[in-house]
């Protein structure tokens, strides 16, 4: 006999905010006046930091960055729905999700300049470090939420990923366990088109990204990403859900890079001047701007003020950046084990007496 087994499955689109600033109020998120200034002052300063960020790469003062420029709103709007005592995955384009939780820019800065001492998290903000391999910070937050769980703590895991992601083994592997261990973990993808070089349609078959959690058995939905009220919202709410032991959500944040992938890259190669100049027109930026004009609580002197004031901590930040010390040679010796094993103590030592 065979048994047909037929469901309804669907993934919901979220958009509070429009593009021309209209709020759609039954969707708004509870904020008040100063919270909403808050989220655009975090956003600006996010910018302002992105700008000098690439401008200091193509100087030779930092590595390789990797822009965040269009990807405001998916970052500040899901990392200030969190408490402070829960975790945060960062991938390789998540600076404005850590200056958002309260990492220091210039440690930020210092790791794209190759100091990985840059990536300790200030005390009392659970930050992990930035994941460079695509994909496996995935299983890192999947598992400290399983942890959580186990030990009966309220915290909850958010991890950054992008549309590419989605396809790693790794990712499955961690919405398996998540959905199976009903975990406390948020799974944010920043759809932002393009999995580097290669277009979204052509990365994946799925009509949507969020839809691949439904085979794990747990939620998905899409939004605005370039709705700052949007993206706040749901992962309150996903994260809400995940404290009281509801299990994962998965966010996919429909949004778009304006830059090029990274420093390194040439995005004009393969996407069309007109399709970046549309997405520009929906800048997550500009749009909490005409919202926040249009309710009179941001006039062009105030604008001006916030914007000044950002870049002034940037440029503070940038000179605490160039003042660090360098590191200690033997760094990399003293952190791979809490107390170092004998061999390794070995190799330490002769280290030391090679490069005195």
């Amino acid at each position: 006999m065979v048994k047909k087994i037929l469901a309804k499955f669907e993934v919901s689109y979220l958009q509070a905010l429009d593009e021309e600033g209209n709020a759609d109020q039954q969707l708004m998120p509870k904020l008040s006046e100063k919270e909403m200034l808050r989220l655009y002052e975090m956003m600006v300063l996010v910018r302002a930091f992105d700008d000098k960020a690439f401008s200091l790469q193509r100087q030779g003062r930092i590595g390789t960055y990797l822009q965040i420029k269009g990807q405001e709103a998916a970052q500040v709007g899901s990392a200030m729905a969190l408490k402070d005592d829960d975790w945060l995955f960062p991938m390789y384009r998540s600076a404005g999700a850590l200056i958002a939780r309260k990492h220091p820019m210039h440690l930020i800065l210092a790791y794209y300049g190759g100091d990985e001492r840059s990536l300790k998290a200030p005390e009392g903000i659970n930050n992990f470090p930035i994941c460079i391999a695509v994909g496996t910070q995935t299983l890192h937050a999947a598992g400290s939420a399983i942890a959580s769980s186990l030990k009966n703590e309220k915290s909850v895991s958010l991890v950054y990923l992008g549309d590419g992601a989605t396809s790693k083994e790794d990712c499955m592997s961690a919405m398996n366990f998540a959905g199976v261990f009903k975990a406390p973990v948020i799974f944010l993808v920043e759809n932002n088109q393009y999995a580097i070089s290669v277009p979204r349609k052509t990365q994946t078959a799925s009509e949507t990204i969020a839809q691949k959690a439904i085979a794990f058995g747990f939620e998905g939905i899409q939004i605005d990403g370039n709705d700052i009220f949007g993206v706040y919202g749901a992962v309150k709410n996903a994260v809400e859900k995940a404290r009281a032991g509801k299990g994962p959500t998965f966010i996919e944040c429909f949004t778009y890079r304006l830059g090029d992938h990274s420093t390194s890259d040439d995005a004009a190669r393969y996407r069309l001047r007109e399709e970046v100049a549309e997405w520009q027109k929906k800048d997550p930026l500009l749009r909490l701007e005409k919202f926040l004009s249009n309710q009179k609580l941001l006039t062009i002197a105030k604008k001006e003020e916030i914007l000044e004031k950002a870049k002034e901590k940037v440029e503070e930040a940038v000179e605490a950046y160039e003042a660090m010390e360098p590191p200690a040679k033997d760094d990399f010796f003293k952190f791979m084990f809490k107390e170092m094993p004998e061999q390794l103590k070995e190799q330490h030592d002769e280290f030391m007496r090679s490069h005195l």
